[in-house]
């Protein structure tokens, strides 16, 4: 399985981190060349490199670690993403009036026509997501909802391996309501940080 990161701002790069602590391999691009990205990849570990985004699009599974609004474009970079699974860790804050309703993830999924869409690693502030999630006998919790059941089990093996506790919540519209905002108003499991202890 190949993983990349587009967007390298605070999140992509927290993101970054954690893939480095494991010593998983993950490329990162984002709308400056790969030139411009290097220097800091570098200094987050030996398995992040940096790549152009064409590149990067190869990866089996891609996490949106950009601002809300330049999904379209990243979607625009490939004609298909079958066999792809793309996983929005993007906030839509506060939400515009464009998603008419919908979660911004199921208005996100509608840009990546094949793909399996997972909304993930959106809860947490870019520090705390950094941070090694493993802290007194506990693992830090990633919440992960999508409307394709069968797309959450690769994306919660994921987020095992890099030390997090998997917590699922169910479709979109359903459970994943909880990690979206809404208006004005964020979703009630947006910003906790919460630990799962070992069993």
């Amino acid at each position: 399985m190949s993983y990349a990161i587009v967007g390298f701002g605070k999140i992509g790069q927290a993101l970054a981190q954690a893939f480095a602590r494991k010593d998983i391999d993950v490329t990162v691009a984002s709308r400056r060349p790969p030139e411009a990205l290097a220097p800091q990849a570098r200094a987050i570990g030996p398995t992040v490199v940096a790549k152009s985004l064409r590149d990067a699009l190869e990866a089996d599974t891609i996490i949106l670690a950009i601002p809300f609004g330049e999904h379209r474009e990243v979607a625009k970079a490939l004609r298909g993403w079958e066999g792809k699974t793309v996983i929005d860790a993007t906030n839509a804050f506060p939400v515009p009036e464009e998603l008419d309703g919908l979660p911004s993830s199921a208005f996100v999924a509608k840009a990546f026509t094949g793909a399996k869409l997972v909304k993930g690693f959106n809860h947490l502030v870019a520090a705390t997501l950094a941070a090694d999630p493993i802290v007194d006998g506990g693992h830090r919790v990633v919440f992960l909802s999508s409307d394709d059941e069968d797309a959450i089990a690769p994306v919660a093996a994921l987020a095992k391996q890099l030390g997090f506790a998997p917590v699922k919540l169910g479709k979109l519209n359903e459970g994943g309501a909880l990690v979206h905002a809404r208006g004005r108003t964020w979703g009630q499991l947006i910003f906790q940080d919460l630990f799962k202890k070992e069993q």
